[in-house]
């Protein structure tokens, strides 16, 4: 069986939005610090042992993040008829980055997504 290499790359943004429908605090605007981790598998190395350049990554991820930050993420184009959940976020996220990202040797494998450090979402495809 071939084996699979997996890097992660971390990052964060700020925006605030409120869950229509939803019954208690969270329907109220608020913010949080968002912290997104993507796992990004790769099946082959390059001749310097490198599957997939964690600032390549990084810079997709901070440009589909930079629609997000600092905004009510219920205006954001996205999110107008779906709640701004943790678990849509996790999915907005996953399908940008594999879009600008997947190949026949590299894919995205999972986005999490935290509203804070105790509590967040994951979204993958199977």
């Amino acid at each position: 069986m071939p084996g699979v290499y997996e890097i992660y790359v971390k990052d964060h943004f700020t925006a605030d939005h409120a869950l229509k429908g939803y019954d208690g605090k969270s329907a109220k605007k608020h913010g949080h610090k968002w912290t997104v981790e993507a796992f990004v598998q790769c099946t082959t190395l390059n001749k310097l042992g490198i599957g997939l350049d964690f600032g390549d990554v990084k810079n997709i991820i901070r440009d589909i993040l930079g629609k997000l930050d600092h905004t009510h993420l219920n205006e954001v184009a996205e999110f107008g008829s779906i709640n701004p959940t943790a678990e849509n976020l996790a999915k907005f996220i996953y399908t940008e980055l594999s879009r600008r990202l997947n190949t026949d040797r590299i894919k995205v494998k999972k986005i999490k997504v935290f509203e804070n450090p105790d509590c967040g979402s994951c979204y993958y495809e199977i």
